[in-house]
């Protein structure tokens, strides 16, 4: 039998002025993007960390600390990968995630094939492993004011 894994990543962006909107590895044209210390992919850091809570190797900001100028504006899409070596090297392999965004604006809907496709590349997985869902928080909190984005990630890793 094989050992099997869940984590849970949660992760949350202020929105900002004069910043590109990056989210699941994708640029998404929209007034303003996401205030983070990398390019602020709030998508991508929910599932590192789900991905490293499940292989019990801690947290994005442990690996990838926003105290490093290494990371000072990374593309979140090389954190992405080094998380799934980080999880591989420690004998476990990826197998299937279900991601939710929560944001009023803009609308995700029509993005969410691209990013299915750019983060299964970037993970070296199956296309259909990748679930992302895009929602409202039906204009409550910080969310409903459209002050920034939350991302949700649950993940199931598998020892080899």
């Amino acid at each position: 039998m094989k050992a099997i894994r869940i984590g849970f990543g949660y992760d949350v962006h202020a929105f900002a002025n004069e910043r590109e909107l990056w989210l699941g590895g994708i640029k998404i044209k929209h007034t303003v993007g996401l205030l983070g210390h990398s390019d602020a992919d709030v998508l991508i850091h929910a599932l590192c960390d789900a991905l490293l809570g499940a292989a019990n190797l801690r947290d994005i900001g442990y690996h990838f600390p926003d105290t490093s100028k290494i990371f000072k504006n990374i593309d979140s899409k090389i954190l992405l990968r080094d998380t799934m070596k980080l999880i591989r090297d420690k004998g476990y392999e990826f197998g299937n995630a279900d991601c939710t965004v929560c944001a009023e604006e803009p609308k995700l809907n029509p993005h969410i094939p691209l990013m299915q496709v750019c983060l299964s590349e970037v993970m070296a997985v199956d296309l259909d492993s990748i679930s992302i869902k895009a929602t409202t928080s039906e204009r409550m909190g910080f969310v409903g004011r459209k002050e920034g984005i939350a991302a949700y990630a649950s993940v199931l890793i598998f020892k080899q």
